[in-house]
This record gives C-alpha cells, structure tokens and sequence, in this order.
C-alpha cells in the first residue's frame, strides 16, 4: 500500500537504503535549516551566535517531548503494524496525535515560566542573555510543529515512510532562508523587520508548515483513511501507555541537552567567544552524524516491525547491520572533518577566538563520532524493544553526572581550562559507551535471546502482549 513497507520480510540492508538515505537527506536540510539560523545570526555580531546556542538548547529541552512522543509512536504502531493489529495501530496513531496537542498546551505554559531561569544558569549578565530570552520566547510559539511535527513523523517511520519528512525539511529549508532576512531586516521603504527575533518568527512559520504536510501525508493514506473519530477520542489507558513510552526517552533527550548546560556552564568563564564556538562546533558535528542519524532512525522502525513478529535474527542483524555501515561511514568522514574542522568554522565566523576554540572541540570530537553512532543505535533498539527507561539511566549517567564530574576534574582540578572540558566529554562518552553495551546485552538477553551470545527465547515470552482493546484498554 501507498507509503507503507512491510519490514518483516525482505533484505535488512535494502531496508536500511530504502529508509535512512531519505531520513538522511532530510536531516541534511534540518541541520543546513539550523546553519542558516546561525550564519544570519552572524551577520549581527558574536554575541548574536551566542545568544542563537543558548536560546536554543533552551527551547529543544523543552520540544524533547516531541522526540519522545516519535518514539513512543514508532514502537507502538511498529510493533502493532508487525503483528499485523492494524485497528491497534490505528488507534495508537490518533491518541499519539491528541497527546501531542495537550503536550504542546502544556510546554508552551511551563517555557513561560520556566525560560528565563535555564537562561540565566548558563549566561552572564548583558546582550547576549537579553537576546537569547527574547529569542525563546518567540520560538515557544513554534511548540507544536515541533511537538506534534515529530509524533506524526513517528507514525510515518513505524509504516515505512522516511520521505514525507525529508521533503518537508527540504521546502522548510528553502522557506527558512527566506524568511530569516525578511523577518530580520524587513523590506526597504516599506518594514523594518524585528531584528534577531525575525530568526525565532522565520521557525515558528515554516516548523508549522512541517506539520501541516505531515499531516496530510499521513492522513491521505490508506492507514490514515481508515482511521475514525474514535480513535481520536482521549483513552487513560492508552495515554499512559504513550506516556510510559515517551517519558524516559524525552527525558534522555533533555538530560543530552542538560549536557550541552553543563558544557555552557564551564564556557561561560572563558567568555562569549568560547561559547559561541561550542555553539558553532555542535552545528558542524550535526552534520557529520547526519547519515549515522539517518541509519539509527531507520534502525527503530525495522526493528519494532520484526520484533513485533517475532522474527528475532532479524532485529540482531539490523543492529549489527547498522553498525557496520556507521563505522564504515565514519572511517571516512572523520579523517575529513580533522583536516577541515577550521575551515568548516571559518564559514560562520572571522573571529578568530572562536575558530581557534572551535577548532580544539572538533578535534577531540572526531574520536567519539564513532561511539555516537554506536550509542545512538543501542538507544534506537532498546526503544524498539520498548525498554526505553534504559535509555535515560545511560543518559543521566553519561551526560549528567559522567559529564559533570570529568568535566570539572580535567579542567579545575588538574587546571587544564577549556581542553579539561573537552576531554571530560571524552571521557563521559567512553563509559557510557561500556555501560550502553552492557544493558543492551542484558535486555537482549531477556527480550531476543541476547546480541553476542544467543539463546532461544519463545516468541510468547519476549513479545509483549498487545493493549487492551475493551472498553477499559485503548
């Protein structure tokens, strides 16, 4: 049927090209969406760039909702799509949607509260943290194209569907680098724009278009035109299976966030220099791990579907498979970004303070892209499995504590500045890294007979029952 694959059957590797090259694509355009946000920023000055990574994370802590929601949605209508329950699916798919407008309510609510607090922790006093604050504040408007623009894309990816988002993020692309001068410098002689905020209103504007043309994808299917009213009307069981789902995931997504707060933190010493190549560097970072974004996105909805089915050697080897082909990928593109790491910086800014500081983070990066790819894919499958709360516990370690406690060893105690804070990332990374193969053996082990050491594992005792359908169910 039209924009719905069957993952069950079939080459896993031709899966992954089918899938992960439009996902790719499309993040391409996310990430050059963003690097568009960041080059008109700074057309300003330093401290506009600085503001733009600070407002930022601000915001994305909060949209994390969304990237959970997408999860929750790819396992549940995954493995329902897997075991053929496409009422369940269906059913799983409206109150996904309906949890993603309630959220949206909600978030929008607590950014107003909440903002200038996260702000303040990470920033000093002056332009810079009055620019950011104004800045997110604007984007909270933008809430529900991300919130909801991810939970729908969530339904897409669990029937086999990565296109419709990468060609939404390639016309929000082209919208974005439109919108940003006019909403920023106006029109002469007729509107003087809004300045710095006309980047956050240029977001709000086409993040919303996103959702609208995802909607329609996703309604104008067979999936979508089966689906009725009540499959829209709120269900408690069914919200709290989404919620269960979602929480841990979005919860590690903010706590990775949190990390970028704690990195802000110490850079915050060495001025807005060193906070705006952090800024700068996470950008050019993103686009190196876009394909290993891409084969991980792809990897959750391969493996729900056959894990839904019980086809367990077939969810080993999409794991195995992609990091294969992630490794492959990384063996070269690291090499590339050591070499061009100060040219890639070179295109956003001519300070060079921030080159140089940029420079010093890449550097360290390229030695952990692999294990990004690695750990990002560990997640993937533990959410295909619907284990997510592992995800968070590895999180919280990596990126808080793990984070914190080698950041502040490397750079206060053995005086090692900014390079301290770089190696104390290294370090978080490393044993997350340990700690994520070790749970993931463990609950493979329980889930699919195990990843390194296989077992048998009955169908009926790993796959889990299916949601109540009564009257007290979904």
């Amino acid at each position: 049927m039209d924009g719905e694959r069957d993952l069950t059957t079939g080459s896993i590797p031709g899966h992954f090209r089918a899938l992960a090259l439009p996902a790719a694509i499309g993040m391409v355009f996310s990430t050059l969406y963003n690097v568009v946000d960041v080059w008109y920023a700074g057309l300003l000055r330093t401290d506009a760039q600085a503001a733009l990574a600070i407002g930022f994370i601000a915001f994305f802590i909060l949209s994390t909702v969304g990237f959970g929601l997408g999860s929750a949605m790819g396992a549940h209508v995954g493995q329902a799509i897997g075991r053929k329950d496409r009422a369940l699916a269906r059913r799983m798919a409206g109150q996904g949607i309906v949890f993603g407008l309630l959220a949206s309510v909600v978030l929008i609510t607590a950014g107003l509260r909440a903002g200038p607090a996260l702000i303040g922790l990470v920033s000093e006093p002056g332009p810079y943290r009055d620019l950011a604050l104004s800045y997110f504040r604007v984007m909270l408007l933008a809430m529900p194209g991300f919130v909801l623009g991810f939970g729908v894309n969530g339904i897409l990816q669990a029937l086999g569907d990565t296109v419709s988002m990468s060609r939404a993020m390639i016309v929000a692309f082209f919208a974005n680098l439109a919108l940003d001068p006019l909403f920023m410098f106006g029109v002469p002689g007729v509107w003087g724009g809004i300045g710095f905020d006309g980047i956050a209103a240029a977001t709000v504007v086409s993040q919303t278009g996103v959702l609208a043309f995802l909607l329609f994808r996703l309604l104008r299917r067979p999936f979508g035109r089966e689906m009725v009213g009540d499959d829209f009307r709120p269900r408690g069981s069914a919200m709290r299976q989404i919620a269960v789902q979602m929480a841990p995931v979005s919860f590690a997504m903010a706590v990775m966030l949190a990390a970028g707060f704690i990195v802000q933190f110490y850079m915050k010493s060495f001025g807005p220099e060193a906070v705006a190549a952090y800024g700068l560097g996470l950008r050019v970072e993103q686009l190196v791990l876009l394909p290993a974004f891409g084969l991980t996105g792809a990897l959750l909805p391969i493996a729900a579907q056959n894990f839904g089915a019980g086809h367990h050697e077939r969810v080993r080897q999409a794991l195995f498979d992609c990091w294969k082909i992630g490794l492959a990928y990384m063996a070269v593109a690291c090499p590339l970004l050591w070499l061009s790491a100060h040219l890639l910086l070179g295109v956003f800014t001519d300070d060079p303070r921030v080159i140089e500081i940029g420079t010093g983070y890449l550097h360290v990066d390229v030695m952990l892209l692999p294990l990004y790819l690695m750990l990002i894919a560990a997640n993937a499958l533990l959410q295909a499995l619907r284990r997510p709360l592992w995800t968070l516990w590895i999180g919280i370690y990596r990126q808080a504590v793990a984070l914190a406690v080698f950041a502040w060893f490397f750079s206060t105690v053995l005086g090692l500045g900014l390079w301290g804070v770089w190696l104390g990332l290294a370090a978080a990374v490393v044993t997350g890294l340990a700690l994520s193969l070790v749970v993931l053996e463990l609950v493979a082990g329980r889930m699919i007979g195990g990843l390194f050491r296989v077992r048998h594992v009955s169908v009926q005792a790993a796959t889990p029952a299916a949601p109540r359908t009564d009257r007290g169910g979904v």
